[in-house]
């Protein structure tokens, strides 16, 4: 390809960033030409020529001078407008927009197919950890077993607070909004739907097979409470947001998104503050692990950076797995060995254990159990499990056998 030609929809945080980095970029061969904002004489911390911006899609869009569309907006709806309508036009697009991503991606790849134009998405997930090229190139197999980690910088860096400072889990999340790691609306992160939404596109990458953010089992950390916290430290281990996608069997897969018991023998262990780390698992080659940054500007500007790069030797991802005769399929009707903490919410009436392992009540300190569930119990469940006097964590069980 010659010199790249961008359209730039979004200039928040990390289109500056973006800005910034194929600024400074002697290798990239690549130019910023327009940029699409709500409001384009809005005063800005970085410097750019006011004649870049335009308030109109189309300006992009219908421009036969740019070839590549980089998409950074925090509206879902509008990126999926725009990388939409981009590729209709045969215009490469590279987008960072994991909700979008996570609810239109077997759509897009269709697009991608029937219009001979490439699709690039590294940055919608773990920042500057190249996961999905690793998944599409080096991993292009079906020896892989499992892709686990930390996904979300913002909910670690206040898990990392909170253990390793001794931080309150209040003053934690005001920390993470003050340094921007978390929106002034947290939910998003610390409800463990960021992680849930790049675990979605990961899984596309990893099995080859798509799976609606709404049938898996997504639960935060809003609820963690000092008691919870005073568990996992007699028990000499960190809680840590992990999400997860696993092969339990040749014919069959899971994945969810929940605090984790991790103890000091895990990878994921020492991965604090904003940092994401991932460990891939194969049945040869055992464990891999990529650690990096997952939150702020200029991380996910240098993956956006990278697949601007690709492009510029047209990269595209080929998504062999989606083609392999025999994928594992979706299942919940899995067991996990969980840890519940309550108070007033009727946790024996509303959940099923299989086998209930250890029990304790107090008045003061509220009452938590160990037991195995179903998974699909907690699917099926998860509105009851809401109240703010509960919390949930899982207790690791596959490939036990392996880490020793």
């Amino acid at each position: 390809m010659s010199k790249i030609k961008i359209g730039l929809f979004g200039f928040g945080v990390v289109g500056q960033g973006i800005f910034e980095v194929v600024r400074k970029s002697k290798n990239a061969n690549a130019e910023i030409v327009k940029i699409c904002v709500r409001n384009p004489s809005k005063p800005r911390k970085v410097a750019a020529d006011p004649a870049l911006f335009t308030a109109s899609a189309d300006e992009i869009l219908d421009n036969p001078a740019i070839n590549l569309v980089v998409e950074v907006i925090d509206d879902a709806q509008a990126s999926y407008r725009i990388v939409k309508s981009a590729l209709l036009r045969g215009i490469p697009v590279v987008s960072g927009n994991k909700t979008m991503l996570a609810h239109h991606l077997p759509e897009l790849i269709e697009i991608q197919k029937a219009h001979d134009v490439a699709l690039l998405y590294d940055a919608s997930s773990c920042g500057s950890i190249p996961v999905i090229r690793n998944l599409e190139e080096y991993y292009d197999n079906d020896l892989l077993l499992e892709v686990k980690g930390i996904l979300n910088g913002s909910s670690n860096y206040i898990l990392s607070r909170v253990f390793d400072h001794d931080d309150t889990y209040a003053n934690a999340l005001k920390q993470a909004q003050e340094l921007g790691f978390a929106e002034s609306d947290p939910s998003f992160d610390i409800g463990g739907y960021d992680s849930l939404f790049k675990l979605v596109i990961i899984t596309v990458h990893a099995l080859g097979t798509y799976v609606a953010p709404e049938r898996i089992f997504t639960y935060g950390i809003s609820t963690i409470h000092d008691a919870d916290i005073r568990y996992a430290r007699e028990k000499g281990v960190k809680i840590k947001l992990v999400a997860q996608v696993v092969k339990v069997s040749d014919e069959h897969f899971t994945l969810f998104v929940m605090p984790e018991f991790v103890s000091p023998a895990k990878y994921i262990y020492s991965v604090d503050d904003e940092y994401n780390g991932v460990v891939i698992r194969g049945e040869c080659y055992d464990r891999q692990f990529m650690f990096g940054k997952g939150a702020g500007s200029l991380p996910t500007a240098s993956s956006i950076l990278s697949d601007i790069m690709a492009r510029l030797h047209n990269y595209r991802y080929e998504y062999k797995k989606l083609s392999y005769l025999h994928k594992p399929e979706y299942t919940t009707d899995i067991t996990l060995k969980v840890y519940v903490r309550y108070t007033d919410t009727d946790i024996h009436g509303i959940l099923r254990f299989s086998k209930i392992l250890e029990q304790y009540t107090s008045r003061e300190n509220g009452n938590y159990l160990i037991g195995e569930i179903p998974l699909s119990e907690l699917l099926a469940k998860r509105e009851q499990l809401a109240g703010e006097d509960v919390f949930l964590a899982n207790i690791p069980i596959f490939f036990l056998n392996r880490d020793n």
